[in-house]
Parts: C-alpha cells; structure tokens; sequence
C-alpha cells in the first residue's frame, strides 16, 4: 500500500471517506454476523494498517465467518488455507514444477505458486499445524514474499493474513512460535455470545438461509484509507505512551514495575510499540478523528500487548496470564484512557488476575 503523505486540503474529504468505510463495511457483515463489534473493529483497524491479526476463540464462534465475510466485503483476492497436522510448508508458498511446455530443451521448471499468493490469507485454525508449517507464514508476514529454490517470488499488495487458532489446551494443537505471533498486530479473543445474540444466531441459523455479502469496498478506496492512516498525526505524548507502556513489559526495563519483574519472563519489543502507534491512528480515523490519542492507545494496547509477553513458571503456577498483567498494567498507566478492547469474562477466567501490591 502507498504511504505518501494526503495533501491537507482533502484531509477532511480522506478522513470521511475512511469513516465512510467503516459504516458501508460494517452495513454489509451485520446482516451475517450477530455481535462481535469489537472484534470486528479491531479487524478493520488491522486491515486499513496492512497489519496481520491473530483471532482466538474456541470452536463454534463464527471466526472463520467473520474473516470471510469481510474479506468478501472488501473485493480483494480472497483464499483460505485450513490448517492440519500433515500440511507441509511447500503446500502454503508452493513448489517448483517439471513443465514440458513451450520448453527448448522439452522441460523446464516451473514456479507454482501456492495459496499465499492473495490479497487476504485466511490461515484457519493455524496452531493445528506443526511449527515447521507454521514458520513458512514468517518470511511472507514479514517481507510480503516467498521464496522458493533461491528465487523470490513477490505476493500481491496489500497482503494481509487473518488467522484463527483454538486456545492451546485444545486436542491435537502445537503452539505458535514466539517470532510468528509477534508478526501478528493484534491478538482478538473470539468470546461466548451474550444469551440475546445468541438467540438472533439461532435464529438466523436455523430460518431460511443466510444472505451473501456483496463487494462494498475496492481495492483503491482500501488503498487510500491506508494512505489515510499513516498521514495521521500523532503527538509525543502518544508516542511516548505507546513506547512506555510496551518498555514496563520488560522486566530488566527501569519502567517495569516492581510486581511484574517476577511474573514476566521476556515482554514486548519495539514492534509493539510501532503497532500500539499505528493501531491508535486506525482507530482515531475510523472514528473519524484528525488525529491519534492517548485514549486509542488504550484501546489497541490488549490486543497488541497479550500475546508478546512471556510469563514465568512463578506466574502459570499463579494462573496469571499474560491479558491479567496487561489490565493491571494499563489500570496503573492509563487508568484515565478509557478501551474497549478488555478481555471478556471467559478470557479472564483463563487469565486469571493479578493480585495488587502487598496483597496475597
């Protein structure tokens, strides 16, 4: 996606073509997909930053619609990978190919690519396969190309992978590599509906079949909120918040507090703070705001902070995770900055809570 900079006259037209976005997206799921708001905001705010988003949930909750109704929303090139134990790296990326095609010497090799190669990846259920397989996602996360017998091969632009995972104490699942979730700009929990969403599911599920959800929005009008979201300033005071709150992560930082030196065994890196920057201005425009605050760094931080922490063998022992030394976190740091992205009920349960200072 391009980066360069919207002049100022048509800041305002950009900014409520952004918005705009927003609303025609969100108009073209909600006849599909019941709840989940925050979810799928969280998505947007990935998809208009060119940034990957990791969502969790146990079976059954509609991640998987989730992804293709919106990948199907935005007229992009849509493919979906599942996910399983036996699939091999060359099965993502593709292979070189014996083509005796239109070949001087009667053959020749030949790239075929695999089913990367689309604007929106949709990697389901991705921690069912071994990390081997998994690890061939890194290098096109990161780079936005493959490579496959010394030759690099460039995927289409924008590339963005939306993957879903079970929670790992599920059967039959592998965890991901630390390197390939930090990869991942956002990590969504998929929760349980409340019981009057639910209802409307059932509903829905169960009566005369679901609509299809048409193309709303083409690949320029993506473009252009991208071009959006990067010119959109954001002051010292936001930067420096989102670089101190992913430095008190660390617990040999001099910004780590005292409780959580012992709880953390490796916290966020500086992708983190480069995303909790980039989220903020992707929520401040689809909220059609001219500029990133405190308070969307709030909101992005849970989703971009959870899954890049590691915690001790003294914390898992605890049930202490790493959402639970986030909330605290930004309940200390931020306690004015008001979020919507905090962990639901089931997710905190997992999670557990941090005990405050002094206490048991």
């Amino acid at each position: 996606m391009s980066t360069s900079p919207v002049p100022e006259r048509d800041a305002a037209a950009a900014l409520a073509a952004v918005t705009h976005l927003r609303t025609t997206i969100l108009a073209a799921i909600d006849p599909v997909l019941v709840g989940q708001r925050q979810v799928v905001e969280g998505v947007l705010a990935a998809i208009v930053s060119g940034g990957h988003c990791l969502l969790e949930g146990v079976p059954g909750l509609a991640k998987t619609l989730l992804v293709k109704s919106l990948a199907r929303a935005l007229a992009l090139d849509f493919g979906r990978i599942q996910f399983t134990p036996d699939l091999l790296p060359a099965d993502i990326t593709g292979t070189d190919v014996l083509d005796a095609a239109d070949a001087p010497s009667g053959r020749r090799l030949r790239f075929l690519p695999g089913p990367i190669f689309r604007n929106v990846l949709l990697a389901d259920e991705i921690n069912r396969a071994p990390p081997k397989t998994q690890a061939a996602l890194l290098e096109a996360m990161q780079e936005g190309h493959v490579t496959a017998a010394g030759v690099t091969h460039p995927l289409p632009q924008p590339f963005i992978v939306l993957a879903t995972r079970n929670p790992i104490e599920q059967e039959g699942t592998y965890p991901l590599p630390e390197g390939q979730l930090d990869r991942f700009m956002f990590l969504l929990e998929v929760d349980y509906p409340e019981a009057d969403e639910e209802l409307e599911i059932v509903r829905r599920s169960t009566g005369g079949g679901m609509p299809a959800v048409s193309p709303v929005i083409d690949r320029e009008a993506l473009a252009a909120a991208a071009r959006v979201v990067r010119a959109l300033p954001a002051s010292d005071r936001v930067l420096r918040t989102a670089v101190d709150l992913a430095r008190a992560t660390r617990p040999t930082a001099p910004e780590a507090p005292d409780w959580l030196r012992p709880l953390v065994r490796c916290g966020a890196g500086p992708r983190a703070s480069h995303f909790l920057v980039l989220a903020a201005k992707a929520f401040a425009a689809l909220d059609g705001r001219p500029c990133a605050e405190v308070r969307d760094v709030r909101r992005a931080a849970p989703a971009v902070l959870r899954h890049r922490i590691l915690t001790t063998f003294a914390a898992e022992s605890d049930g202490i995770g790493a959402a639970a030394i986030v909330e605290r976190l930004l309940g200390e740091r931020l306690p004015d900055a008001p979020g919507d992205d905090r962990p639901g009920p089931a997710w905190r349960r997992r999670q557990g809570s941090v005990p405050p200072a002094g206490g048991g």
